[in-house]
């Protein structure tokens, strides 16, 4: 991985810009990467989408003061179709209050006229003690117990 955090993976333009500037808490820097109608859509918490970079402003103004080592790492990117940039990214630091915090997952960008214009974004808390995949499953299917694989 490169030094930046895996940020020089990211294709050149408003994705590696806003992920550059966030690395290095310049907020002002990061903002000026969204367009001021950008749309935040969270599929699987939609109560929490969002319309505007003034809300990405308070959202980050936020993150930087009560996790002030807050560090952001690139795992792996891609682009596609209409302007699209997926990113795999974590984010990791230490609250204020000394709990740790952490979260993982995938943001898909669209960019039009080089500003970040809307994201899918599918960041989550990472769970250590959520128990493995058997525990899952069952906890989704409501099951008392594995179904076994046929050989």
């Amino acid at each position: 991985m490169d030094t930046a955090g895996g940020i020089n993976r990211l294709p050149v333009g408003p994705v590696r810009r806003m992920f550059a500037a966030a690395s290095r808490h310049d907020l002002e820097a990061m903002v000026l990467e969204f367009a001021e109608d950008y749309v935040n859509i969270t599929p699987v918490h939609p109560e929490r989408n969002f319309r505007g970079r003034e809300q990405v402003r308070r959202n980050w103004t936020s993150l930087f003061a009560a996790i002030p080592e807050l560090a952001l790492e690139v795992h792996d990117c891609a682009t596609g179709p209409d302007e699209k940039v997926w990113v795999e990214w974590s984010s990791s630091g230490t609250r204020l209050d000394g709990v740790p915090v952490e979260q993982a997952g995938v943001a898909i960008f669209t960019v039009t006229d080089d500003k970040l214009t809307a994201v899918r974004f599918y960041l989550e808390p990472v769970e250590r003690e959520s128990g493995d995949v058997n525990a899952a499953v069952r906890a989704m299917t409501a099951a008392q117990a594995p179904v076994p694989l046929e050989p």
